[in-house]
């Protein structure tokens, strides 16, 4: 048996755009498994449905204060602005995983990390996938936003990737089957759900415990 970490929720504040969160979702035993996730307000709280996986970590960075969606969207697709993206990618990928390891000593190698998100944050999660799959061996992106496309030739190695999209958000779910479609032609190991539900419904909470399972579980649900 590992360390024991008492299971609890903590929030801490950074100094990234004039004070950014980060909500951590601590198992009540040693992880052996972490998610990073964008749109982390709602994701870190997802850690109590995880009642059948490994003991695993959320950290979820919260989305931007701002009220124009725009702002987010910027910081989370790298085809809009190139300098917002690059300067949260950095705050997501060196500030907050130093800062994981330094608080809760916690350091997993990439085939026990898997980067997360949904809507927006999903194209995040794709992007960071692609761009450092040495971070992150597992992406989870659920209704993946159309912003930012399949690039025309897929860097090598890729991350094993699950996506979702529900039945009643036609949009989000044609830009998963893309992502899906592409990633299997470029030799990914790709999952493809699609769930009933609109944009925002139950599902992607209810798809996050099956995504957890598949990257990490002792077997597939």
């Amino acid at each position: 048996m590992g360390t024991e970490f008492p299971s609890r929720i903590i929030t801490e504040r950074f100094s990234y755009d004039g004070g950014r969160e980060v909500t951590v979702s601590v198992p009540s035993e040693q992880p052996e498994a972490i998610v990073y996730a964008g749109d982390g307000q709602l994701i870190a709280q997802w850690g109590a449905l995880l009642r059948e996986a490994p003991p695993t970590m959320i950290v979820g960075v919260h989305r931007t204060s701002a009220e124009d969606d725009m702002v987010r969207i910027r910081e989370y697709s790298p085809v809009f602005d190139e300098e917002i993206f690059a300067a949260h990618e950095r705050f997501f990928t060196e500030d907050v995983r130093g800062w994981v390891e330094s608080e809760f000593g916690v350091h997993l190698p990439p085939e026990r990390t898997a980067v997360c998100g949904v809507s927006a944050s999903g194209e995040l999660s794709l992007a960071l996938g692609l761009r450092h799959p040495d971070l992150y061996g597992h992406v989870f992106s659920m209704s993946p936003g159309g912003g930012y496309h399949p690039p025309a030739l897929m860097p090598k190695p890729l991350p094993r990737i699950y996506l979702t999209a529900g039945t009643l958000e036609p949009f989000f779910l044609e830009n998963a089957t893309r992502w899906a479609d592409a990633l299997r032609d470029a030799g990914a190991d790709v999952r493809m759900t699609e769930r009933y539900g609109n944009h925002g419904d139950p599902f992607w909470a209810e798809e996050f415990p099956r995504m957890v399972q598949w990257a990490f579980g002792r077997s597939a649900t």
